[in-house]
């Protein structure tokens, strides 16, 4: 099972990808991870990502893609996996097909959790003043940032797929055993 989840910042893509691994032994890809392990193992591709890393640039789209390329070969990843944070922009949506094509390769699932970003930031409020601020993360001007940038860039992944007929939508604002018994019989 080859599957992508898409939702802002909050939406609870995280717990639901821990759910899907544990029930489906599927493999959670993180595009962080991968460039730090690639980075770590000193790959071809993890030098030129360390490079750039190191001058405080981004990385580009060729060089995510080619390491998600060569991860998504790996064993264990023959029984499935999750991506996450990844496709980010249209255009690697569209690397993303075409390196799935020439692996002889397609996702199952393209699964996007929607929410009301009203309510999130009314959840992070709340829990910032439960916890003193604990968390780091427990600010709405940060997550106000974070829900900005991903209308302007991932959004637009969802309406991608959705014109390839290949997104699901499943409603985040329930229960989290709702969500995921949802996103299940998306599967199904």
């Amino acid at each position: 099972m080859k599957l992508i989840l898409l939702g802002p910042p909050g939406a609870g893509k995280g717990t639901q990808a821990e759910r899907l691994v544990k029930n489906h032994g599927l493999i959670q890809l993180s595009t962080g991870d991968m460039l730090r392990a690639a980075v770590a193992a000193k790959t071809e591709v993890g030098l030129m990502a360390k490079d750039i890393m190191e001058r405080g640039d981004l990385v580009s789209d060729d060089i995510i893609c080619s390491i998600i390329s060569d991860r998504i070969e790996e064993p264990d990843c023959k029984n499935g996996f999750i991506l996450d944070g990844f496709p980010r922009t249209v255009t690697q949506a569209e690397a993303l097909d075409k390196m799935l094509l020439e692996k002889s390769m397609e996702l199952d699932a393209v699964i996007e959790i929607k929410v009301d970003e009203a309510i999130l930031l009314e959840r992070i409020e709340k829990r910032a003043a439960e916890t003193g601020g604990a968390r780091a993360d427990d600010n709405s001007q940060t997550l106000k940032k974070r829900l900005e940038v991903y209308r302007e860039q991932t959004a637009p992944v969802s309406d991608y797929y959705r014109k390839a007929g290949a997104l699901n939508e499943v409603d985040g604002m329930k229960p989290i055993d709702e969500v995921s018994q949802l996103i299940e019989s998306t599967l199904n």
